[in-house]
């Protein structure tokens, strides 16, 4: 039960954090608050939207907790009034959504996991459920989606699901299994940051020539 209420405020922490970085993308474009209000929504409920429909969940989880929905709007407010405070919002942008991909990476992999889904589908829609709001929020404000860029992006949101689903798989407790997740994720993400990690690129190389 204790954790329970703990998944609870995790996931306020995340649709906070995540509609943060959505009102920190309205911020650069200059937007109204009714735009960054909707902006942050989208970012912070996509994944988990998504994540419901393909599990089957119904009525997705935001409609059933319309709180979540006042979180989002309350936290846009406030980048609304202090965005111009921070001095690289790309930048806190970058660190927001870090944060966030880590705790929905793994929360993403709990819900399906408790919904019944097989280990690598829970993995799978660890990723969606971090990764798809964000992807609105940049394919809707006309960016460059933070997974198309060069540093690690979904593969730290793989490696903190499946740490996680692993781990629960071999009986570990789901407060350290939760926690190793969410680490291994931030650690890759932020050391992609950090130090500029990316997966090798595709390199062009001459294609072949047949003699006639």
């Amino acid at each position: 039960m204790l954790f329970d209420a703990t998944l609870r405020w995790l996931d306020l922490a995340g649709i906070a954090v995540f509609a943060a970085s959505g009102a920190l993308v309205a911020s650069r474009k200059q937007m109204d608050v009714v735009g960054f209000v909707v902006i942050a929504c989208i970012t912070g409920i996509g994944g988990g939207t998504l994540r419901d429909l393909l599990l089957g969940r119904t009525p997705v989880f935001w409609l059933r907790a319309p709180e979540l929905l006042g979180v989002a709007a309350a936290v846009a407010v406030l980048v609304f009034v202090a965005a111009h405070r921070v001095e690289n919002r790309y930048r806190a942008l970058l660190w927001a959504d870090a944060v966030g991909l880590s705790l929905y990476a793994v929360l993403g992999a709990e819900i399906a996991l408790m919904a019944g889904a097989d280990p690598w589908a829970a993995v799978l829609l660890g990723v969606m459920t971090a990764s798809f709001g964000g992807i609105l929020r940049d394919v809707i404000c006309n960016e460059v989606p933070l997974l198309l860029r060069r540093e690690i992006y979904l593969t730290a949101a793989a490696l903190g699901a499946a740490t996680f689903v692993a781990l629960r798989l071999e009986g570990v407790w789901r407060e350290p299994a939760f926690l190793a997740g969410a680490l291994a994720c931030f650690l890759l993400r932020a050391a992609s940051l950090l130090r500029g990690w990316s997966l090798p690129g595709y390199k062009p190389r001459p294609g072949r020539t047949h003699e006639p």
